[in-house]
């Protein structure tokens, strides 16, 4: 039995460790995007949907942080844009934990996939 849960709980945490490793590839790839990827890998090793989002957000961060200051390293940044992104970051975010509460997960889940295609759309044509 207590072999059984070890072995479920290296299993789970493998799981964890590749989907960050893909997260965190994807953030330094693309210099973001990282959640859009973080949300459904986390919700394929077993969270459920508000807590797939709230996840990645959590762990977006970090990750968020190093990339950046390998961006940093190399030149690539502009603070310029530092002050109104952040304002317009923390208030949506805001916004947008209120209705992670208030709607259902399948209107979510459909918000989630259209923004996907539409940044992917949007790159492919803009």
């Amino acid at each position: 039995m207590l072999f059984q849960k070890l072995f479920q709980a290296v299993k789970n945490n493998f799981k964890n460790l590749l989907c960050g490793m893909a997260v965190g590839a994807a953030n330094g790839l693309f210099g973001g995007g990282g959640g859009m990827l973080a949300v459904p890998l986390l919700q394929k090793t077993g969270l459920d949907g508000q807590k797939a989002h709230a996840t990645a957000i959590l762990v977006i961060l970090p990750v968020s942080l190093f990339s950046f200051l390998l961006y940093a390293i190399r030149g690539f940044y502009d603070f310029s844009v530092l002050v109104p992104t952040a304002l317009g970051v923390t208030f949506g975010g805001l916004l947008g934990a209120k209705l992670l509460k208030l709607l259902p997960m399948k209107i979510i889940s459909l918000v989630f996939a259209f923004l996907q295609a539409f940044a992917g759309l949007w790159m492919l044509f803009f």
